[in-house]
């Protein structure tokens, strides 16, 4: 029974950890100009491609030209035969650079050795924003931040800086160690150079809460720190790394929630932003070759002569470590120079092992169970992930209920539909006579599109364009169409870390057959993913929504009723203003379904739950039939809000066709918006070319009650004593413009694209109101009419005007 218990535990969060690998690739690099990453690296990081970040130092201060030029080439070369992508990183005529080419580095190595080459650490990278034009090889710390900065998470070197031999008095420590306690990039390097004092190295890693560990290299049981040189230092290491595999298990930083005596088992908690730049790095020792260590007998000789030679020569900060280093290289009659150069490319070697190992952990985080006969039963890495808890201080490392992962805010949480959209449009052969609408029953001539579509992720990609944190929660099948979707969201620069594979199930998909004016004439949807979410709800999205805490939570109707109310009984919890979108005539009346053993219900003002919907008029009566067999107009709550509206008993169609039209009174659309605002108390219905009518509960104070400009609007004044009701508020907005019919290229998108300007306002610190918001949407919504894309690319240029 346990062992059963433990396979469905493991493949519950093996499906519900796989939506999280491309998490830490996601976050867009902001246009800087002093920062230039190449397009490769750009690319390489964002599609999940092992990279491995290089630095310059060894190049423009530790080899002459050309030969530094040929051991870059040569190690890029060793990136690349092992299935990896190098990013070399230097600086530039004052500029930084992530993934030099082969012109660029030539000319960086061609620098070496002159006065205005500069050694790059963290404190020099504001060189360039001074003015100053310079070259310079980046240091470890230098080039962790630039790595860093380009979401890089390996990165091989030689040796490390570390704390000198006096330290205690001369507090000469490197800001290699620093930066480990502080970016969070894995660093595989020999150690630290020999003269440096390694326990004192060790101890300062650490206080700064950097995890260490060196690799067994074939060796059993504990072993030694390396001293770069050498693969003995008489320090014992911290810990041990098997293999690669291991350390790309702890380079992809679960947050270790629980170890069970019994069990073995850890749990990883599904969290994106993990590897966000506030917790410590990783420092994975990789010892020399054997084949060219020097014995440690004899290093200790010559460090010890070295170091009293740069003490006699007045050799300090970073003049001590090239005299040092110049002088070991006289005592070893060359022979460092040999080791330097073998070392540095096993580095290399093993930085691309554990990137490309990395890589199959983001690509698929099952792994991590399956690997081994299951991780619960690899004692070694589950000893080794508890040791390294130990070491860090990172919010990585912690327990789930000592701290919250520190992330950016998102303003904008969207639950919903995640599909592939397909869109067919009838065309009609020329010269010929033809219906505007396809014939039933046969094959019609028509022009095909894909596109990425989904009502949730056209909210979503909409406030996202308009500047506004968002966060899409969904999820997709682990198939061809998921693939396609997962590449397609990344280039929209949307995150993906709330977005949950389930390896059962179809990822959405979508067909719209429209007619040769571009009208919708028939739809298929494959929504069935979206049933039956409960437990993917409680196990990742409830999460989120207690970590963000946004301002607004859009749900559409694509949930179930169950999964739906979860949505919004829980967003109501963390107090986020909640917005639904129908979606369809029969999806929409799940806002009020009530099922066998489902006690839901929505409340009344001022304990309402949604405080905005956005139906078309078939939408908007699917919902009001709904409320009305479920019993909801005869509930006394409803009753007294109702009554506290003050309106007019006598009837009040005259006032009703004065503001909007006797068609859409005649219809009952404004009557039914006014029974729903109990419920939903702003309600903007979705007319096509006859425009929005918004129909709103204001509160007693606001400006428009008194307003002479919106007093046709006012519908009715509640009783001046009532503390939460002020008025009804209704007013039908034309259409901003006309558009022709062979000017409208898909109607695709263009309802969501509405709601997402709205809510993409609303959240903003200082929004402008509603009503000047519906008129923006208005606007965006006609240029999606405009786009084969369900929401227009360049409707960012609206976000100046939210």
């Amino acid at each position: 029974m346990r062992a059963n218990g433990l396979r469905r535990t493991v493949s519950s969060y093996k499906s519900a950890v796989r939506c999280s690998r491309h998490a830490a690739f996601s976050t867009r690099i902001p246009k800087n100009p002093f920062l230039q990453i190449s397009d490769e690296i750009q690319e390489a990081v964002h599609s999940n491609k092992p990279v491995v970040a290089l630095e310059t130092t060894i190049y423009t201060h530790g080899f002459p030209y050309p030969q530094n030029t040929a051991l870059a080439s040569h190690l890029e070369s060793v990136v690349r035969e092992n299935g990896g992508i190098p990013a070399t990183i230097g600086v530039l005529n004052g500029i930084a650079r992530v993934g030099l080419d082969a012109e660029e580095l030539i000319q960086l190595t061609a620098s070496a050795g002159r006065t205005d080459t500069k050694k790059v650490s963290r404190r020099d990278l504001g060189y360039g924003i001074s003015g100053k034009k310079f070259n310079g090889g980046t240091t470890v710390a230098g080039t962790m931040v630039l790595a860093h900065l380009a979401g890089i998470k390996i990165f091989a070197t030689g040796g490390l800086g570390g704390v000198h031999r006096g330290g205690e008095d001369s507090m000469d420590i490197s800001a290699d160690l620093t930066e480990l306690g502080r970016t969070p990039v894995t660093v595989i390097s020999s150690g630290c150079k020999s003269f440096l004092d390694i326990p004192r190295t060790l101890e300062y890693l650490e206080t700064q809460g950097v995890g260490v560990g060196t690799f067994a290299d074939g060796r059993e049981g504990m072993v030694d720190f390396p001293a770069f040189w050498t693969r003995d230092s008489g320090i014992q290491s911290p810990s041990v790394i098997r293999n690669e595999q291991e350390a790309a298990a702890i380079t992809r930083k679960p947050i270790l929630i629980h170890i069970s005596a019994h069990q073995r088992l850890i749990h990883y908690r599904i969290d994106a932003q993990s590897a966000l730049g506030l917790s410590s790095g990783l420092l994975f020792a990789n010892p020399v070759p054997a084949q060219d260590s020097i014995p440690r007998s004899r290093m200790d000789v010559v460090m010890a002569q070295a170091v009293s030679d740069a003490r006699e020569s007045g050799s300090t900060g970073s003049d001590n470590t090239p005299f040092i280093l110049a002088r070991i290289r006289e005592l070893t009659e060359g022979q460092t120079i040999k080791a330097n150069r073998a070392l540095i490319e096993a580095n290399v070697l093993r930085g691309t092992k554990v990137a490309c190992e990395l890589a199959k952990l983001q690509a698929n985080p099952g792994e991590l169970f399956d690997r081994n006969q299951k991780l619960y039963s690899n004692d070694t890495l589950v000893e080794n992930l508890k040791g390294f808890q130990a070491q860090s201080a990172s919010t990585e490392w912690v327990s789930a209920g000592d701290r919250t992962v520190q992330e950016q805010p998102v303003d904008v949480i969207v639950a919903g539909s995640l599909a592939m959209d397909l869109s067919c449009d009838f065309a009609p052969s020329k010269g010929r006579q033809s219906s505007n609408s396809p014939e039933l029953q046969t094959s019609n001539p028509a022009q095909i599109s894909r596109s990425l579509g989904g009502v949730g992720q056209n909210i979503a990609a909409t406030v996202h364009r308009l500047g506004t944190n968002v966060q899409l929660c969904s999820t997709i099948g682990c198939d061809e169409a998921g693939a396609s979707v997962k590449k397609m969201l990344l280039a929209k620069g949307l995150l993906l870390s709330g977005v949950v594979e389930k390896s059962s199930a179809r990822t959405a998909q979508y067909v719209a057959v429209n007619d040769a004016r571009k009208d919708l004439v028939l739809a298929m949807a494959d929504m069935d993913i979206l049933e039956g979410c409960k437990a993917e709800f409680d196990a990742v999205w409830k999460h989120y929504l207690d970590r963000h805490r946004p301002n607004w939570l859009v749900v559409d109707a694509n949930w179930d009723s169950d999964t739906l109310n979860k949505w919004i009984m829980h967003g109501k919890a963390v107090n986020a203003r909640i917005a639904f979108e129908p979606v369809s005539v029969a999806k929409s009346q799940r806002l009020f379904a009530r099922g066998p053993g489902n006690s839901f219900q929505l409340g009344v003002l001022p304990s309402h739950m949604v405080s905005l919907a956005t139906p078309n008029s078939l939408e908007l009566a699917s919902m009001h039939a709904a409320s009305r067999d479920a019993g909801c107009f005869e509930r006394d709550d409803w009753w007294q809000v109702i009554d506290a509206f003050g309106l007019p008993s006598s009837g009040s169609r005259e006032k009703l066709v004065s503001i909007t039209n006797a068609s859409l009174v005649d219809e009952g659309i404004p009557q039914q918006s006014i029974q729903l605002l109990p419920f939903v108390p702003t309600i903007l219905t979705k007319l096509g070319e006859k425009g929005v009518l918004m129909t709103q509960v204001l509160r007693p104070g606001d400006d428009r009650l008194t307003s002479s400009e919106h007093a046709r609007y006012i519908l009715a004044h509640a009783d001046i004593s009532h503390h939460t009701i002020g008025g009804v508020y209704m007013r039908l907005f034309p259409p901003t413009e006309q558009i022709a019919a062979h000017d409208v290229v898909s109607v695709n998108g263009v309802g969501d694209t509405f709601l997402g300007v709205i809510v993409a306002g609303l959240a903003k610190n200082n929004p402008k109101t509603l009503i000047d918001l519906i008129h923006v949407a208005q606007r965006g919504s006609v240029m999606t009419l405009r786009s084969k894309e369900a929401v227009n690319p360049e409707i960012s240029i609206l976000q100046k005007l939210l």
